[in-house]
């Protein structure tokens, strides 16, 4: 299921959510400033050419009407025209140009933020929320700024420069009209601020909900063979359709929103308009005597009812353009949520104090809780050599993922330190196998390639020889490059996990850490696993991994026992003792046959001890 949202409840934020989401969408349009006042620019000169071009067509009627000018005289004037309207078609095509550039960089900076945040939040924070919603977060979320950052900031400038170039002029002409227009003006952006406040909240709405349904679907979707085998089908198919109905409701009520703002706007500037249009009207007849309505003339008259529809278009744009920015508030609310969520402790290193590169793991007086009171290890200090081959065992829930995870640097201690070969986890390069092997739709090269971008086909295929798929490689048709989907399709379970295995293989990292590797095999599919580890650790690898099968704790010059917030070596008889398992189970004694290929490398008193 999709995670809420942290903050606020039904798509509803504080004024304080509001004013941290603007001054984030400040932060990010003051890198790109550059672009954005180049955009403004490039509109302003748009402007200038659409105000030369009105004084250009009203002084052409003027002149043919008024004065009987001939056409011929008429001909720079027409020219003049013409380069009015390329200047201004250069000017607009440059400033979207330029505010798309812009569009780009803040949107490059966003994802940067988040992949970031995804970083220090490691794999396995990040792999509480739905999938769905992160992907909705990277993907749809951040593209709902470019309207903001493309439109609607370029817009803002420009709604002020472009209408005080054209109130000068009109002031100029006749200044009657131009208090019709500063009176007139400030009816467009109090409207606009009046529906956008509601655009707000139903655009924060409308985000949120794709969200939780972009999560509830993915998940519905990767359960669908759980939800066939217990009937189930019928009661997700419903479910997903009452959230769709209600995206669909929160749409609608957005559009809504939007098309009722365009026409209350569009009609105040019409109306303005026209009453510009009675007034120079009504003086051009001699009705109106007051003030410089005497001195109106056809081509000042023209110019200022050509101007007036210029006047309102900037801030007509810029209403339009104000859905953008409830976009953006919207998507900005969901995406600094996830920023603002506390992360775990940041692993640091200050390369001045750092140990010298060692042939050591060491932990010194570590300690991890989890909650209030889950202490999962309690000053946990453990030295291990290069080249150990290292099994944690234990009761499930003791703690061996736990410190995994904590070696890896995908959490960090809430005390002491950790140091893997005289650096700190997440800055070693190490190899990672979990439970469940990573696959990405593609080819088995592409898989393989995800460590090793400039392996060779031979390498690749060396590696997946290593890691038992030999067999499996030479009856392919197209061998390495065999197709596979990123849930496994096309390979069985043991074969998925061997062929995240051959990665390692490739990479030939110096540090390998598996979590439970042959967790929910079948026996041909472990026997190819422990071969595959044992070639490792034959190669001078140091491995580390948790397991409970004794086929895997034989492979182990050290056994650490994991219990009760504590880890301490132990005897191999001991574990050995504790494993004792019946015919038919997993470990060394789930091999009826000493012979057995798999236990080439029990040694001899385990097996002893096992099959006693």
């Amino acid at each position: 299921m999709a995670e809420p949202r942290a903050s606020g409840g039904g798509g509803r934020t504080s004024a304080t959510d509001q004013k941290a989401v603007r001054g984030w969408l400040a932060r990010l349009a003051r890198g790109s400033r550059f672009w954005i006042w180049s955009a403004v620019a490039a509109g302003t000169v748009a402007g200038v050419a659409t105000i030369i071009q009105m004084i250009l067509l009203a002084r052409i009627i003027h002149l043919g009407i008024i004065d009987e000018v001939p056409v011929a005289e008429l001909t720079p004037f027409f020219l003049g025209l013409i380069l009015a309207l390329a200047v201004r078609a250069l000017g607009q095509g440059f400033q979207t140009q330029l505010a798309a550039r812009c569009s780009e960089q803040v949107r490059r900076d966003a994802r940067r933020q988040i992949h970031k945040h995804w970083q220090a939040t490691g794999p396995v924070a990040l792999d509480q929320p739905s999938a769905g919603t992160l992907a909705r977060e990277w993907i749809d979320h951040v593209e709902a700024l470019h309207g903001y950052f493309a439109r609607f900031l370029p817009q803002m400038g420009l709604s002020i420069i472009v209408p005080l170039m054209i109130l000068a002029l009109v002031f100029w002409l006749d200044w009657l009209a131009g208090i019709f227009l500063v009176l007139s003006a400030p009816l467009i952006p109090v409207f606009m601020a009046l529906v956008g406040m509601g655009a707000e909240k139903v655009n924060q709405q409308h985000f949120e909900t794709i969200s939780r349904l972009s999560g509830q679907f993915l998940d519905k979707v990767r359960g669908l063979t759980t939800l066939q085998l217990f009937g189930q089908t019928a009661g997700a198919a419903e479910l997903i359709r009452q959230r769709s109905d209600h995206y669909r409701r929160i749409t609608m009520k957005t559009l809504r929103v939007a098309f009722l703002s365009s026409a209350v706007l569009e009609f105040f500037a019409s109306v303005a308009i026209a009453v510009i249009a009675i007034y120079i009207g009504f003086g051009l007849l001699g009705y109106i005597s007051y003030g410089p309505s005497a001195e109106l003339t056809l081509f000042s008259g023209l110019l200022i009812l050509l101007l007036a529809p210029e006047f309102f278009q900037p801030l007509r744009t810029l209403s339009q353009h104000y859905h953008d920015r409830a976009a953006a508030m919207g998507a900005g609310a969901e995406i600094l949520a996830r920023l603002s969520r506390p992360v775990g402790s940041h692993w640091s290193v200050d390369l001045a104090d750092a140990a010298a590169i060692s042939d050591v793991i060491e932990l010194n007086s570590v300690s991890k809780v989890f909650g209030t009171d889950q202490q999962v290890l309690k000053e946990l200090s453990l030295t291990i050599r290069q080249g150990d081959v290292v099994a944690l065992t234990g009761p499930s829930g003791g703690g061996k993922s736990t410190l995994l995870h904590l070696l890896a640097g995908f959490l960090a201690p809430d005390t002491g330190t950790i140091q893997l070969f005289g650096q700190a986890p997440g800055s070693f390069r190490f190899g990672w196998l979990g439970q469940k092997g990573f696959l990405v739709q593609g080819t088995w090269a592409d898989n393989l390639r995800l460590t090793t971008p400039d392996a060779s086909d031979i390498a690749i295929a060396t590696a997946l020889r290593n890691a038992g798929m030999g067999p499996l490689l030479d009856s392919r048709k197209y061998g390495i490059h065999s197709a596979v989907s990123e849930d496994g399709h096309g390979l069985s379970g043991g074969q998925a996990r061997r062929l995240s295995l051959a990665r390692i293989f490739l990479a030939n990292y110096d540090l390998i850490l598996l979590d439970e590797p042959t967790a929910g095999l079948d026996s041909d599919s472990e026997v190819f696993v422990l071969e595959a580890l044992h070639k490792l650790a034959v190669a001078g690898k140091t491995l580390i991994f948790s397991t409970h099968h004794q086929a895997l704790l034989t492979l182990a010059n050290r056994i650490l026992l994991v219990s009760g917030g504590e880890v301490r070596d132990a005897r191999p008889e001991a574990v050995a003792e504790s494993h004792l398992q019946a015919p038919g189970a997993s470990g060394c004694g789930r091999f009826p046959d000493p012979r057995h290929p798999a236990l080439r490398h029990c040694p001899a008193r385990d097996f002893q001890l096992v099959y006693h």
